[in-house]
């Protein structure tokens, strides 16, 4: 089958570093299905592993973790789904990605796919909203907080891709007061559209911009970039005992700023239910389906930006670099006809 991978870790200006190659069609695992992929969707952990990603032993890495398709066949446990039903999912980072005519994937981390949205629209979700849902209800467990208490989230970076549904998610499912950061005019507009309820901007101080909208500390921080950068403001504008949980690969992360105020901290990677195939892997499937009624029901919007046409290594290296370059807003798609 046709697929797009690479043996060696390139920038994205090398022709290499992206090359349309042929590889077997993968064999089913027992709860696996087969998909057809007829839209990927491009995020920074894919531009992450190309760069410095291992390489297979069988010589090349196929990467995507954002996909939208038709099922083509089943493995012999597999029950959610049948032949012909139109499915999301993000997949698992150890398996071979979306990035090809067809992919196996575990259909406990697949969901049905919203029957009001194209396979394009589809596939700028799934990554997204699955982190976004793990960070609001499985790190920071915002469906336990206190309904009579002031709780207040702040999202840092909130305009990118997990921003853009976290800000849905919570402003729809939570009764919080949402604040997002953003800094140009047009990411703060974006915000607002997605339904925060303020915005202030990260490249000025926090705190001053908190007390102009009348708030003095917040419950709940979530770091989505340069989490490191920001701790001694997250600390500053976080209340005592509050909850920071982040997604960034932050280098050194000096967390002793957090003590006094005895704030918890809480990691999301999305992969983790699949890498380790953990007691709650189906609840990936569970929230992709409830995310489906929720977009179906107008609830929440998708976040595709800009759409290419063919699914090739030409076409996902300029998505790369589009990705790279980071003023993206929402999501670069790459669909089949």
């Amino acid at each position: 089958m046709k697929a797009i991978g690479f043996s060696q870790n390139h920038p994205i200006s090398n022709p290499q570093a992206l090359q349309d190659i042929e590889v077997p069609t993968p064999e089913l695992r027992d709860y696996d299905l087969l998909v057809e992929v007829k839209a990927v969707s491009v995020n920074p952990v894919d531009t992450k592993v190309r760069l410095g990603g291992d390489i297979p032993a069988s010589g090349s890495r196929i990467l995507g973790w954002d996909a939208a398709g038709i099922v083509r066949a089943t493995g012999p446990l597999a029950t959610r789904f049948k032949q012909g039903d139109r499915v999301w999912y993000a997949g698992d980072i150890t398996r071979p990605g979306s990035n090809s005519e067809l992919q196996a994937v575990d259909e406990r981390i697949v969901g049905p796919m919203p029957i009001s949205l194209d396979f394009a629209e589809a596939a700028s979700l799934p990554l997204t909203a699955i982190t976004a849902w793990e960070l609001l209800f499985d790190r920071l467990r915002v469906q336990a907080a206190d309904p009579t208490d002031n709780n207040i989230l702040l999202i840092i970076g909130a305009a990118g891709g997990v921003g853009s549904i976290l800000t849905q998610l919570a402003r729809t499912l939570t009764g919080m007061t949402v604040i997002g950061t953003a800094s140009r005019a047009e990411t703060r507009q974006w915000v607002l559209e997605h339904g925060a309820h303020h915005v202030i901007d990260h490249r000025q101080p926090w705190a001053p911009q908190l007390a102009e909208l009348g708030i003095q500390q917040v419950t709940h921080v979530v770091g989505l970039n340069q989490s490191a950068v920001y701790v001694p403001q997250i600390a500053a504008v976080l209340r005592p005992e509050g909850q920071f949980a982040l997604i960034d690969d932050p280098v050194d992360l000096d967390i002793g700023p957090f003590k006094g105020k005895s704030i918890s901290i809480h990691w999301e990677l999305m992969f983790t239910r699949a890498m380790f195939t953990t007691g709650t892997i189906s609840r990936q499937h569970a929230l992709l389906r409830r995310v489906a009624e929720l977009v179906d029901r107008g609830d929440i919007k998708h976040t595709l930006t800009q759409r290419i046409d063919g699914i090739s290594a030409a076409s996902l290296r300029h998505a790369h670099a589009l990705v790279e370059a980071g003023n993206m807003i929402g999501k670069v798609v790459i669909a089949n006809a």
